[in-house]
């Protein structure tokens, strides 16, 4: 705009002595010859806008390519490149590219690589987060103990043919299956699964049981010669549904859960193993009256490698007969977490 008012103001000055040099004598007249017009005035240049004042932390490096540093971690750069022109503010970009039909402008991605990057540790971020922050059940595991009887009022059994050796009345259990629910934290939830139990209830005279239309009765020792080892064995599958409670304790947590558990009988029986000429066993698979399904409630508590449960039985072990109304319960370790 400067040169073309400079142009116009040149022209104006130089036009009348141009006009006086090429001009013709004209012939003598009376008339008066006309006053040449003025020149119209040359209107003043716009005046420049204001240069914003940079930040003081804005440097500058070569011409080819200009970094404008923005703040402590933004950099702005400008990279001039025959026809090809990039401007780079973080990880966006602009490229402009001049060809035979124009002008072509791309967004790009200035630093693709490291921003995938970034975003894949960003994600393993979010997913060891996630970990973290995911409830985990303490229930499946192979468990180990002991069992006994209560009687009805919460005493010890004691005083009949169904006395146990609770020292040799082993308790096993296979839980195969666990599942947990978080309750909005990794600290309680919900917890359930499933898990196959043996009970071996090892009588504490040399004595055994049987069924007499629904009734047990005790199968007395003089029927044996020299028995060594007398049980009743038990199968149930079983189902928990348990709250659990974490409390954190180092690097580590204790765990403390209660509930209830539920289960079906798969099998029942009962072996004998006597002398009669060398070692005899004697194996009696029945129904003995016991119970098809029971309930009760469960206790567990635990630390790193140490982990215990108790199991107490609302339902008899039998069912509707006139042997002790007898209460089965179990206390024990577990050996193994899965």
């Amino acid at each position: 705009m400067k040169k073309l008012s400079a142009i116009i103001l040149a022209l104006a000055i130089i036009s009348p002595a141009l006009a006086q040099q090429d001009t013709i004598p004209a012939p003598q007249s009376q008339e008066k010859v006309a006053t040449p017009a003025e020149v119209p005035g040359v209107p003043d240049a716009p005046d420049a806008p204001d240069v914003p004042d940079l930040p003081e932390d804005i440097s500058f490096k070569t011409p080819e390519k200009t970094e404008v540093k923005v703040g402590e971690n933004e950099i702005f750069i400008i990279e001039d490149n025959g026809d090809t022109t990039k401007f780079q503010l973080g990880s966006k970009g602009m490229s402009i590219v001049e060809g035979k039909d124009g002008y072509t402008i791309e967004i790009i991605e200035m630093n693709e690589n490291k921003n995938k990057a970034k975003v894949e540790d960003d994600e393993n971020d979010e997913g060891e987060k996630q970990k973290k922050k995911k409830f985990k059940p303490h229930y499946a595991g192979f468990e180990i103990g002991l069992n006994n009887f209560l009687n009805a009022d919460n005493t010890l059994h004691t005083g009949t043919f169904m006395n146990l050796n609770t020292a040799k009345s082993w308790n096993y259990n296979l839980n195969f299956l666990e599942y947990g629910i978080g309750l909005g934290t990794s600290y309680v939830g919900l917890v359930t699964g499933m898990g196959i139990e043996w009970s071996n209830y090892v009588f504490d005279g040399n004595n055994s049981i049987v069924e007499e239309n629904g009734d047990i009765f005790e199968r007395p020792a003089p029927v044996y010669n020299g028995v060594t080892k007398s049980k009743l064995a038990t199968t149930y599958l079983n189902a928990p549904l348990l709250l659990e409670f974490q409390i954190p304790a180092g690097k580590k947590r204790v765990h403390i859960s209660a509930g209830m558990t539920g289960g079906v009988k798969l099998g029942s029986r009962t072996k004998i193993k006597y002398q009669d000429g060398g070692r005899q066993k004697e194996v009696r698979k029945d129904d003995f009256s016991l119970a098809p399904f029971r309930y009760g409630a469960t206790f567990r508590v635990g630390y790193m490698a140490i982990n215990l449960f108790a199991n107490y039985y609302f339902s008899p072990l039998f069912g509707e007969t006139d042997t002790p109304e007898l209460y089965p319960f179990s206390v024990g370790l577990n050996l193994v977490s899965f």
